[in-house]
């Protein structure tokens, strides 16, 4: 197998695709990346901070979005067009460096933040067809720029710009949830007793076989709730039915997808979907997507907010937010890892069925 490349940008001209990015039949793409879909809402926040107005109205659309699917997409939701377009220009800038310059982020060895391809998290099985830049923004006194990219210039002020506005945001959206549930308005916030956020700005180059592998494998966000800014490739993938049957996101210029994620899937009591969703590549175009994760602190308490009458906790006990991540992680990486031993296996037996004789001679 050829060795794992330091950079995807280096061999996105290659014909085939390398064996360390080849997924199972199973985990390919179903639909392709520019099958656009209009299941997914788009919500107006034009009007959200008017008590007696709209509000009612747009948080309405919020929660349905929030029970349907776990996705929905937000415009006029305040965030300077400016500031989105600089921040995706001198993202493609990055991206556009020799790899020498964004290997000086290299993250790889379980360092906090940088450039890395596919994935920072050990033990995958396969590789996802991206690289990545990932910045941990918030609590501000946690940010380390060293491990912040110092090029192109001026990414890192426009970068805690776009983190602090995301922020602000993501808050706004978390209030209407908390009201939904009966709650103070403050109430999904302050569960995460002090919110933190990580930026991951993705490049998925051009692929030499997109219908082989995934930009990112499918998954549920560990969060309370994810901002997606991507640009009009289209990749962005959607299931509601454990995978039966996927959709392909529609893009729209300057809008946000807000993702649910798991912490917020468990306040809520399973009333609000964690969005179980994936990104697909294409050899037509290259595509970059800026998420922003806001999470609860590591030591926050895990644990249905409110239960509605008739339903019982989906939880069976209160666990903090890293108790609940190590959890995850480390039911995937054990699905994984058997999956990958029944392939194994079923290959084994392969090998060693007897070779078929001819008829002829069978009965000589």
């Amino acid at each position: 197998m050829a060795p794992t490349p330091t950079t995807l940008t280096a061999i996105a001209g290659e014909k085939t695709l390398q064996q360390s990015f080849v997924r199972d039949e199973d985990e390919r793409p179903k639909v392709a990346y520019n099958q656009f879909s209009n299941d997914i809402p788009i919500i107006s926040l034009s009007g959200i901070e008017e008590v007696e107005g709209r509000r009612a109205e747009i948080c309405k659309k919020i929660v349905e979005a929030c029970e349907d699917w776990g996705v929905f997409q937000i415009v006029d939701h305040g965030i300077d067009p400016k500031l989105i377009s600089e921040m995706t220009r001198l993202a493609r800038e990055f991206f556009a460096l020799p790899p020498e310059e964004k290997l000086r982020f290299d993250m790889s060895g379980g360092k906090k933040g940088g450039f890395i391809v596919s994935s920072h998290l050990q033990g995958e099985a396969v590789q996802d067809w991206r690289e990545i830049v990932t910045y941990f923004s918030y609590p501000v006194r946690h940010r380390d720029y060293s491990r912040w990219p110092d090029k192109p210039e001026g990414w890192r002020d426009v970068t805690k710009q776009y983190s602090d506005e995301l922020m602000s945001l993501a808050c706004k959206l978390l209030e209407v949830l908390s009201e939904a549930m009966g709650l103070e308005k403050e109430a999904l916030t302050k569960a995460c007793v002090d919110m933190d956020q990580k930026v991951v700005v993705n490049f998925y180059p051009k692929c030499p076989q997109p219908d082989l592998t995934l930009g990112l494998k499918r998954h549920t966000d560990p969060g309370t709730i994810t901002l997606l800014l991507q640009d009009q490739v289209g990749g962005l993938q959607a299931t509601r039915d454990g995978g039966k049957t996927w959709i392909t996101v529609q893009p729209v210029e300057g809008a946000f997808v807000v993702n649910l994620g798991d912490h917020g899937h468990f306040l809520s009591n399973g009333r609000f979907k964690n969005a179980d969703h994936q990104a697909v590549v294409n050899s037509n175009h290259s595509r970059l997507s800026i998420a922003t994760f806001q999470n609860p602190a590591q030591e926050a308490i895990v644990y249905p907010l409110k239960v509605r009458e008739g339903e019982r906790p989906i939880l069976e006990e209160p666990m903090t937010y890293t108790e609940m991540y190590k959890k995850k992680m480390s039911k995937d990486l054990e699905l994984a890892r058997l999956k990958k031993h029944a392939k194994e296996q079923l290959q084994d037996s392969e090998k060693a069925k007897p070779e078929a004789k001819p008829v002829d001679d069978i009965f000589a």
